[in-house]
């Protein structure tokens, strides 16, 4: 109804609805990643992948399933290895969040990056950041796993390519590497 105009229903003067109050724009969120402190500007309820790839420009968690299912998009939140799709930022608060970048780095691999090269563990590569995330996240709480521990650690990952043998062995000389 246009301004002044009465209601059908009543005949009275027609109410008008008050103006939607401004969207408040996204707060500042401070977050710690690979040991360096960021602020970013997006909503609480933003998942944390998006930040670390589209504000961040972290590549090496990726957009696989949105769903938390497939384990592309794994990072360390506190040393534990979590899906950071479904993770919106506001639960993150101060833990610090480590990326496959933040892992080793291109003089020091971390060793279960090494490994994954020595047992060329990847084929296309897509999903090779929740593989390696999750191992070492594993091998940091339990060095010298059995292979029934290391495939029920790593049995929410999914690899379309089919190197699953590699990738145990690539577990494996990590773990061997980690007790040397």
């Amino acid at each position: 109804m246009s301004k002044g105009s009465t209601s059908p229903v009543s005949g009275q003067p027609a109410a008008t609805a008050p103006p939607a109050p401004p969207r408040p724009s996204p707060g500042a969120v401070r977050l710690t990643v690979n040991g360096t402190p960021h602020t970013v500007r997006s909503s609480p309820d933003t998942p944390l992948l998006y930040v670390l790839r589209d504000e961040l420009q972290l590549h090496g968690p990726r957009f696989g399933c949105g769903l938390g299912q497939c384990g592309a998009c794994t990072v360390h939140l506190a040393g534990n290895a979590v899906r950071s799709c479904t993770i919106p930022i506001s639960a993150v608060g101060d833990q610090p969040i480590t990326t496959l970048e933040g892992l080793g780095s291109p003089d020091r691999l971390h060793p279960v990056q090494q490994a994954f090269i020595e047992e060329q563990a990847m084929q296309c590569g897509y999903c090779i950041n929740g593989w390696i995330m999750t191992a070492a996240a594993f091998l940091a709480k339990n060095p010298n796993p059995r292979d029934a521990e290391i495939r029920t650690a790593l049995s929410g990952l999914i690899c379309r390519c089919g190197t699953h043998v590699r990738i145990l062995r690539a577990v494996k000389r990590a773990s061997a590497v980690r007790r040397a």
